[in-house]
Order: structure tokens, then sequence, then C-alpha cells
């Protein structure tokens, strides 16, 4: 049953959390299990890793870690993995690059995911965070997949988007990263102690001269070496929370594609919803009138307990 579940996460069990988040990411009981959270008393720092497959996002989220640790903060990672074509599940791949902290209960990481045409992201992403935020973790490292353009969709679900680079990418900057610079609040070069790292930083700050807004801080980073982890983390930390400064509009529109993906599951087989479709297949009802018969059904779904 639900409700013990939802009681032992309130109580900070750390398997209920992974037993909810398990269920969210298949899309059970999601309405259920958002309405039973306790209240956040303080919003986490989402933070999004982000940039193309290879450059390291693994690694260096590992090192960031490390360094929120080191500021005694708690800090959740969901590692958005590619799915897995035969099981469905995640790769696991992000997750086995990660330090291990068994015994830190500040530290949590999950793996997640991700289907190809999802914008590198794991479905049901936005409840998967409100459930780790309502945990109460300080911190969120959400880490996407790779898959170029697409990880611009995370810029919606976080309040600092880390995009990082790495020597030798080439004039492939110019075009294939455009969309993704666009969007980065901070912009890590990776591998800071390879050759090209040169080349690299002014190829960056050459595109970011070509934008009409702010130019966020380019920083050169290592995680072989530690460098430049610390001043990341004091970046990240010197942005505003961005989720605050339009989380009533974000939360609502996130609330209602939730209230209706759950209740259109529920009535989508019933026969007043079958004869309502037959009805508008044949010509028998106008699309605007169908449409508002439909919501109806929705809202008079037994899982509304409002």
């Amino acid at each position: 049953m639900l409700a013990p579940l939802l009681e032992r996460f309130r109580q900070r069990d750390r398997l209920a959390l992974a037993r909810l988040l398990s269920l969210v990411a298949r899309g059970e009981q999601t309405e259920e299990i958002l309405a039973g959270l306790p209240t956040t008393a303080k919003p986490a720092r989402v933070v999004s890793i982000t940039g193309p497959g290879g450059v390291g996002k693994s690694s260096l989220t590992g090192k960031l870690i490390a360094e929120i640790r080191r500021h005694h903060l708690s800090v959740a990672v969901l590692a958005c993995d590619p799915q897995s074509p035969l099981s469905g599940g995640a790769l696991l791949g992000d997750r086995f690059r990660m330090p291990a902290h068994p015994d830190d209960d500040g530290v949590f990481i999950r793996s997640l995911a991700a289907a190809g045409g999802q914008g590198a992201l794991a479905a049901h992403l936005p409840a998967l965070l409100q459930l780790v935020e309502s945990f109460g973790f300080e911190v969120i490292l959400l880490e996407t997949v790779g898959a170029g353009q697409g990880d611009t969709a995370v810029r919606a679900l976080v309040d600092v988007v880390v995009l990082l680079l790495q020597p030798e990418t080439g004039d492939e900057l110019q075009w294939e990263k455009a969309g993704l610079l666009e969007v980065a609040d901070v912009i890590a070069l990776h591998k800071a102690d390879l050759p090209g790292i040169d080349r690299a930083e002014a190829q960056v700050l050459a595109a970011l001269g070509l934008s009409a807004g702010p130019t966020p801080p380019v920083l050169r980073v290592s995680s072989r070496t530690g460098q430049g982890i610390a001043d990341l983390w004091q970046a990240i930390r010197a942005l505003p929370l961005r989720r605050g400064l339009r989380r009533d509009a974000d939360e609502l529109f996130r609330l209602t594609r939730e209230w209706l993906a759950v209740r259109f599951a529920a009535v989508r087989a019933t026969p007043p919803c079958t004869a309502l479709l037959d009805r508008w297949r044949t010509g028998q009802v106008r699309t605007e009138a169908a449409v508002r018969e439909l919501l109806r059904l929705l809202s008079d779904s037994p899982l509304d307990h409002d």
C-alpha cells in the first residue's frame, strides 16, 4: 500500500525514496504520491550537468559531489542514462563512473532511463525532481544523457545549467552546440589539463561574443587534477534560484499536465469515453463539443479527490 511507503518517506527512509522514485519513473500512482509529499520548507538548488557525449559529465559530477559535501550540504544525483533496448531500464554507465558513498546519508545517486526523443531526459522528470526535493536534499544534480541541442529542454526544470565542453571539439562548436551555449548559465571547459584548452576557450568566447544575451562565466576544470572544481561550485552558488522566479506558473502547468494524463488513463476505456469517441468519429458531435465533453469526463473521474 502507498500510505505506509509515504509515511516512511516522511521519516526520511531512503529505501522508501528509492521505491517511490521507481513508481513515478514507471508512471504509477504519480498523482497520489505527489499529493502525499510533505511541504518543502526550503527549495533545493537544482543544477543540470549537460553537454555532448564523452565530455566527462559523470566524472565531473563525482567531483562536484565531494565539493558540495565539503560545504556540509546534502546532495542527490539523478543521472539520465540511455535506455536499454532490451529491458527498458537504464544502462547505468553514469552511475558506475561516480564514486560510491554507501555510508554518507548526505548523498543519494539514482540512474534513470532516458528513451530516445525525450530531449536527453528521463520521463516523468518533473515529478521525480519534486520527490527528491521534498525528501530534503539541499542540492540536486541532474545529469543528462548528452544528446546535443536536445539538452536545452532541461532549462525549464532547473535553476542552473552547467554546460561541459572539452578541447579538440573543433569547428563543431560553431553550430552543433549553438543551442546549448544560449541556455548555459555556466560553461565549464572540462579536461583542462589536455592540450588544446586555449583554442577551445577562444572558440567558446568567440561564439558567446555573437550572442546578444548576458555572457556566462567560462571556467577551466579538470576532474583528473581537481583544477577549477571549487571555482565551479562557487559560480553555481552565486546564481539565483531561477525556478523561484516562475515557480507558480510552472508548477500549475506541470500539475495540469499530470492531472490530465492520470485521469485520461483512467477514463479512456470507460463506456462514456468510448461512446464519445464513436460519436466524434462518425461526425455526430463536433470536435469542440467533444473536447468539452471529454474534459467534463476527466473532471468527474473518481481519481479526483478535491
